[in-house]
């Protein structure tokens, strides 16, 4: 079996959870959505942070793994997934594409034509496209630019560019 460690980075409502499970399929190997290790879904609250302990302990198990695709927004404490990843896909979705998407997601988990354990509020998914933004134009940009892992970058702005890169 061949090895093959993915990363994929990029803003809320990028594509990337879409992607992966595309890859997943096509792959055969497992997919892992960062939000379930950051966020501690069994708060009966929105937003309460999983302990950096058990978050850190499970991306340690998923990354022992042989081979898998780690998906998320997440890059500060990542550094041993982006260590031992072959590949780090940034996705590069428009902004206003994005937005749309994060839109639509709520409105569908509100309506139940979607099913998540996720909790979001009118205001916080306002606050998340105000974040997502700053994410786009500054965190992301700056952490691509400071990083040791550039090697491994590939920036994608047609997300299903990175079937050109996995083969």
């Amino acid at each position: 079996m061949r090895i093959i460690r993915i990363h994929i980075l990029g803003g809320a409502g990028c594509g990337k959870s879409f992607i992966a499970e595309k890859l997943k399929e096509q792959l055969g190997i497992p997919h892992y959505d960062l939000d379930d290790i950051f966020w501690d879904h069994s708060s009966g609250d929105y937003g309460v942070k999983a302990s950096k302990l058990q978050r850190d302990s499970q991306l340690q198990q998923i990354i022992e793994q042989h081979s898998w695709i780690i998906e998320g927004v997440y890059f500060g404490w990542l550094a041993p997934s982006f260590s031992r990843a072959d590949k780090i896909f940034i996705l590069k979705t428009p902004l206003s594409i994005q937005e749309d998407r994060i839109w639509s997601r709520y409105e569908k988990r509100k309506s139940g034509v979607i099913q998540s354990t996720k909790k979001e509020t009118l205001q916080s998914v306002k606050e998340l496209i105000k974040w997502n933004r700053n994410y786009n134009e500054t965190s992301l940009p700056n952490f691509i630019n400071d990083s040791v892992y550039n090697d491994k970058f590939i920036q994608i702005y047609d997300n299903e560019e990175i079937f050109n890169y996995i083969s």
